[in-house]
């Protein structure tokens, strides 16, 4: 039976942090929405970003989840510096002093990591900055979003967005519970190059990571 740790109101609804053995889970409006059992998929989405660019890559992660895609980018060689942007104020206080901090080895504590407290969407819309790398984990899927608007995100638009906050090279990475044709078929549309990964897991279908360049 899983122990619940907290529950806390977010911006998409209520937030509840379990703990499960030795494991934690969070729920979101009483559906999963990550747990600490495996991320397999979740740490490729950062490395086979990193491993397609040069030392020093400046890399952008769309949600931090429970830090298993910080923790990997860290771990990288090509990895200078990382921006992780997430919305929910408790992930972020999980991470950082709470359970989570041990599932990464404190990444959030590391001087190469700023975090900004902000709508994935709205801060992309507004940023001026620029990456060698974006990688986006911020629904279980292009198709199975966790709030309605993110959909804009993976639609032409928003992924001509996305294509001018990347600097010359640079490579866009999505994370996915599952297939989504109609969402290869839009990157194939407007990147040159498009790979796309299946991991398999213990339970369903296959996650899913695109990467595309451009």
């Amino acid at each position: 039976m899983a122990e619940v740790l907290e529950t806390v109101p977010g911006h998409g609804g209520e937030l509840v942090l379990r703990r499960d053995g030795t494991e934690f889970e969070v729920i979101e409006n009483g559906v999963f929405l990550m747990d600490t059992r495996n991320g397999e998929s979740e740490r490729l989405l950062v490395t086979g970003a990193a491993d397609r660019l040069a030392p020093g890559a400046r890399m952008l992660i769309g949600g931090l989840g429970v830090g298993f895609s910080l923790r990997a980018a860290l771990d990288h060689r090509a990895v200078g510096s990382v921006v992780v942007v997430e919305r929910e104020p408790a992930v972020i206080a999980w991470n950082r002093t709470g359970p989570l901090r041990e599932v990464h080895g404190a990444a959030l504590d590391d001087p190469r990591v700023t975090v900004v407290e902000a709508d994935l969407l709205e801060w992309l819309r507004t940023t001026s900055e620029t990456f060698d790398a974006l990688c986006l984990d911020i629904d279980n899927g292009p198709e199975w979003t966790v709030t309605e608007g993110n959909a804009s995100l993976y639609a032409a638009s928003g992924l001509e967005r996305l294509s001018q906050l990347l600097r010359p090279g640079g490579v866009l990475a999505v994370w996915s519970a599952g297939a989504a044709p109609g969402f290869t078929a839009r990157l194939r549309e407007r990147f040159a190059e498009v790979d796309v990964v299946e991991i398999p897991v213990p339970r369903g279908e296959p996650d899913v990571v695109w990467f595309a360049r451009g």
